[in-house]
């Protein structure tokens, strides 16, 4: 094993036992612990650091390389410390163990994206402390509540601590799974994520006794119907200049490649791919509703007069608030005056330019590493901390480099889900890239 690999594979390790565990109440998460850790590990390698508390506990820490000249860009590597909660009966192993088995790291974060964030703070280290000066700086920063939106963390910052995080350029998660196409290796770099508007849907009736059901204004059962059609409801394809440019990327035959970007044919185009690409595509051209919780009824032999629905609504970069108002006008039909509707959560979509010197810097250093493979755009359908820096202006692109152990299906669906595990190979591929990045764009 190399010296990287075993660096960063210990500060992952102890980042997943740390169990910054973020439900999304203001006391959980407590990332204090890892940046606390990431402080020790980066203590005496000639790096400035800063630490910020947004509410007891919930901390953030930034760590600052000065570069030589004040005219040169800023580079910021942005990974979280929080993780997403997690039921340990799901999982093989140990979801806080952070267990070493057969070069692959298991638990919890361990994609999500605490194996970045150790990547950053060894990728820091290792430059700080070979002595480089570069023209521009470097910053690292382990930010807190990603998990839950930022609110407590990046976008804390963003509002309270901004000259502390102000750069030019930002590398976040996530990207640099190597695709298999029909005309050659393809690697992602995300430039552009969905926005959020989650809603609160309030379905209206009488209450009365269980017992004389017949004619009933039953909450729940139309709270039944909301559900079925929110989620059957057919939205139309808005498509990106990322889009095109992926699809264009990816090498399909013409006749996919031309449904796929053609909003009257997408469907021809997704009934031709993988089950599992079909789905991301679907995502990253379409307004999107998934009804993911119901609150609703009080006893068993009473018919509720009231009932909740939330459900996790996505807009892509172009679409507004607007348009999701429009989609529960549609879907709903007849039964919209039945409910009222709360946005609960909102952020908007965002989208990097690809004509950036971070974007070449990060294409000759994964081109060096796969030089048979293409880097190319892609969205997520997940919301990031990049959002915002691109509301600042900042081009923020999400990029690792995994090895050729990790497919594009297994890498997405180990997010959020059961047993979280990455290669020790990926970790040290990260580093390299993102110090050959560093090197490149900062002098």
């Amino acid at each position: 094993m190399s010296e990287i690999a075993a660096e960063v594979t210990d500060l992952l390790q102890r980042l997943i036992r740390n169990g910054c565990i973020n439900d999304g109440t203001p006391d959980s998460g407590q990332e204090i612990r890892s940046t606390e850790l990431l402080a020790d590990h980066l203590h005496g390698c000639g790096v400035d650091m800063e630490t910020f508390e947004s509410l007891p506990g919930r901390a953030s820490m930034v760590a600052r390389l000065e570069g030589t000249d004040p005219t040169a860009p800023t580079l910021m590597l942005m990974g979280h410390t929080d993780v997403v909660p997690v039921d340990p009966d799901g999982w093989q192993r140990d979801p806080l163990g952070g267990e070493l088995v057969d070069g692959v790291v298991w638990g919890r974060g361990a994609i999500d994206m605490l194996n970045l964030t150790a990547s950053m703070a060894v990728t820091t280290r290792r430059l700080a402390a070979s002595g480089w000066r570069p023209r521009g700086s470097l910053l690292f920063l382990a930010v807190a509540d990603e998990e839950a939106g930022g609110a407590l963390g990046a976008g804390w910052l963003a509002e309270h601590a901004r000259e502390a995080v102000r750069c030019d350029y930002v590398i976040t998660e996530n990207g640099g799974v190597l695709q298999r196409t029909a005309s050659g290796e393809r690697i992602g770099v995300t430039v552009g994520e969905k926005g959020i508007c989650w809603c609160r849907v309030r379905v209206h009736g009488t209450p009365g006794h269980g017992s004389r059901p017949l004619h009933a204004d039953n909450a729940l059962v139309k709270a039944a119907e909301v559900v079925t059609r929110l989620s059957a409801y057919p939205t139309a394809a808005h498509m990106t200049e990322a889009w095109r440019r992926w699809v264009a990327g990816m090498g399909f035959e013409p006749a996919i490649a031309d449904a796929l970007v053609d909003p009257a044919r997408i469907w021809e185009g997704l009934d031709q791919l993988p089950p599992g690409l079909a789905g991301t595509a679907h995502a990253l051209t379409h307004l999107t509703a998934s009804p993911n919780v119901i609150r609703g009824g009080e006893k068993t032999n009473v018919i509720p007069g009231r009932v909740d629905i939330e459900v996790d609504i996505r807009k892509v970069p172009g679409q507004t608030d607007e348009d999701v108002l429009e989609f529960f006008d549609t879907a709903l039909g007849p039964l919209r005056g039945e409910v009222d509707i709360e946005v609960i959560q909102r952020d908007d979509p965002s989208e990097s330019p690809v004509d950036t010197p971070l974007w070449d810097a990060i294409n000759r250093a994964a081109t060096a590493v796969y030089p048979e493979a293409r880097c190319i755009p892609t969205l997520t359908p997940g919301g990031t901390d990049a959002r915002f820096f691109r509301a600042m202006g900042v081009p923020a692109y999400g990029m690792a480099l995994y090895s050729r152990a990790m497919s594009l299906q297994q890498f997405n669906e180990m997010f959020h889900a059961n047993d979280e595990r990455v290669d020790q190979e990926s970790l040290r591929l990260t580093v390299e890239l993102y110090s050959a990045v560093a090197r490149d764009l900062l002098g």
